[in-house]
């Protein structure tokens, strides 16, 4: 049965049937359908988490229209492939925001420690195939409304119900469904029987398609949207309270009751966490409740989203800790992503912040150098950090999170985290369950909706217990394996391969 026609037993109208085709067939004439192709397909060590995750990349068509591949370093192009067919796994992801490359990190670090091989397939960076034309459109259509979302009445009339409703509707599956019919031929070399494990949809539904045989989803949010369904796939969520919504497609065609998601087709995992985390946790709780007690600077690390939408936020939270920076009695790690206008902006806007920082701009060795240092050493003052390499950018907030007291950022994937976490205002109405479930699991605040709740907070962080309430529950929840979904993720996809 057509993907699009179809959804879990729920017959779709021929509108939303007509509407899907319509959307394919618009991609189609803009970016060319390519389903006729059967492009080459390359292996190489990643080169910035290859060492430490054990990762490979997956590099489809010609090398140099990949936007991973470097000439330079290569010269005389890579070899033919050689899969190991027997521990091999593929991390399919694509870049909107760092969100999914985050999840994709996690999973690749518990499949390397579990003694497997990480493929890393980016279907964004494909630049000659439909498939990366097609989901790059759609990046920049996020992205555009992830900065416009700054605008109160766009927010209300388009943003916010577009991420909570529209994208909830089975009809949205539909038609990505029918667009990801364009994605599949990324994968018609790659062995079939290596499973699948998809940190967005898209991967997921374009690996469906092309007929690869173990397919896992997994899926980022908490609150159940259609735009996450990859039937055919094996679908894992992060929070029990989503089960039930996902399992009976609630609210997926409004009121109406649905034909629920199939046995074995659903599964609670836990957290998707870092190996490298989840490891380390009880001793990183530890030194963050010895330095509160002994006095020392606490440590707020703001990290900014992909779409670079907090940046108004991070300026005034900077105003506000300046004094305390200057006292001794706080320390900012701030990480602008691959955003260096972002830095510069803001200390454009905060001149004062000059004389009380440190640059540790695209030198990845030395950022992992200062992470491992901080771990044991104290740290002063205001520390920023930019790559230009979207791995390093994205996996430095993962080093610096060790050794921070407080995270401070929206309630999107970081919400899973295990570090204590001060919520600033979301963006898009879906990521508010992040902070909801983070409350609940008493690792994170209550989303800070507006500057003056956000700055009440952080003085609740200084002043207060908060921080040793939350180190506290951070232990209990790995003592019940709330932090160990990704290598759940990564054993319901072998065990899918071995017939499990």
């Amino acid at each position: 049965m057509e993907k699009s026609k179809v959804i879990f037993g729920n017959v779709m109208s021929s509108s939303v049937v007509s509407k899907a085709e319509s959307s394919k067939n618009k991609y189609i004439r803009k970016y060319g359908d390519d389903r006729g192709v059967a492009y080459p397909v390359h292996l190489e060590e990643n080169p910035y988490i290859g060492k430490s995750l054990g990762v490979q990349n997956v590099l489809v068509g010609d090398l140099d229209k990949n936007a991973h591949f470097d000439r330079a370093k290569h010269p005389d192009g890579l070899p033919d492939p050689v899969w190991d067919e027997e521990k091999g796994i593929i991390v399919g992801n694509i870049r909107m925001g760092f969100g999914h490359y985050r999840i994709s990190m996690a999973i690749a670090s518990a499949a390397h420690s579990m003694g497997y091989v990480p493929y890393w397939m980016d279907l964004n960076s494909y630049g000659e195939t439909t498939c990366t034309k097609v989901i790059g459109a759609q990046n920049d259509l996020y992205s555009l409304g992830s900065r416009l979302s700054k605008i109160g009445l766009f927010n209300k009339l388009v943003w916010e119900p577009m991420n909570y409703e529209g994208f909830r509707a089975l009809s949205y599956n539909a038609a990505d469904q029918k667009n990801a019919e364009l994605m599949a031929p990324v994968y018609a070399n790659v062995p079939k029987d290596i499973p699948v494990v998809g940190t967005h949809v898209w991967p997921a539904q374009a690996a469906i398609h092309a007929g690869m045989k173990h397919v896992v989803n997994a899926i980022p949010d908490n609150w159940p949207m259609a735009l996450h369904l990859s039937e055919g796939s094996i679908h894992t969520i992060q929070c029990q309270n989503a089960y039930m919504g996902y399992k009976i497609l609630n609210g997926m065609q409004k009121d109406k009751v649905l034909k629920p998601m199939p046995k074995g087709s659903l599964f609670y995992t836990g957290h998707y966490i870092d190996h490298e985390l989840v490891q380390n946790i009880e001793e990183d709780c530890k030194k963050r409740m010895e330095r509160k007690k002994l006095g020392k600077p606490m440590r707020f690390l703001l990290t900014i989203g992909g779409a670079g939408a907090q940046k108004e936020i991070f300026a005034e939270i900077i105003r506000y800790l300046l004094p305390y920076i200057k006292e001794d009695k706080a320390v900012l790690y701030v990480n602008v992503g691959d955003y260096k206008n972002v830095w510069e902006e803001l200390q454009k806007e905060i001149p004062e912040m000059k004389n009380e920082s440190v640059e540790h701009f695209d030198d990845f060795a030395e950022t992992t150098e200062f992470a491992e240092k901080a771990l044991e050493a104290d740290v002063h003052g205001i520390h920023g950090f930019w790559h230009k390499n979207i791995f390093e950018a994205v996996y430095c907030t993962n080093l610096l999170m060790r050794s921070c007291d407080v995270l401070v950022t929206k309630p999107s994937e970081l919400a899973f985290y295990p570090v204590p976490k001060l919520f600033i205002k979301r963006v898009g109405k879906h990521e508010m369950w992040g902070a909801i479930h983070s409350a609940e699991m008493g690792d994170g605040t209550l989303e800070c909706r507006d500057i003056p709740h956000t700055l009440q907070m952080i003085q609740l962080f200084m002043e207060e217990d908060l921080l040793e309430q939350m180190c506290d529950s951070i232990v209990r929840n790995k003592s019940v394996g709330l932090y160990d979904g990704a290598y759940k993720v990564v054993e319901l996809a072998m065990a899918h391969k071995k017939g499990k």
